[in-house]
């Protein structure tokens, strides 16, 4: 089997190398449909070099916010130059649907932030007001 640098093929373990991806991540993109190998006699994964480029790309839309299912939305975009590529009408309603679910979770975590630091705020005023209260208690002993 030859590296890239001669043209051929790569093991699963070298494209994982090669992405900064996880070996585990490469098989389940593979049982996704987002990428394909072929299989040497003695029954290893091999890659040719357009994968590394699809797996870029997938990690690139994953790493942008979208799912796997919206990745495969992609599809023949994600052997090339995904960024530059013309959208599909199908790939912008992908984006703008994954864009507002973002936004709900980001909306929602907000509130949650917020609610956090109210009730914060209001256990450390009620600390102080306890703390300053028992420093005023007067201490009294018995004999």
């Amino acid at each position: 089997m030859a590296s890239w640098d001669g043209g051929g093929t790569v093991r699963i373990g070298e494209l994982a190398r090669v992405t900064g991806t996880s070996a585990r991540a490469l098989r389940h993109y593979e049982e996704q449909g987002l990428l394909s190998s072929t299989r040497a006699p003695n029954g290893y994964r091999e890659y040719d070099e357009g994968a590394a480029v699809r797996v870029r790309n997938i990690r690139h839309l994953l790493d942008a916010g979208l799912t796997l299912e919206d990745v495969a939305v992609f599809g023949a975009c994600l052997d090339g130059d995904v960024a530059g590529a013309r959208p599909s009408g199908r790939g912008l309603e992908t984006a703008r649907e994954r864009l507002a679910v973002l936004d709900a979770r980001i909306a929602a975590q907000t509130e949650a932030r917020d609610r956090l630091a109210a009730a914060l705020l209001r256990a450390e005023h009620l600390a102080r007001r306890v703390q300053d209260t028992t420093a005023s208690c007067p201490t009294t002993t018995t004999t």
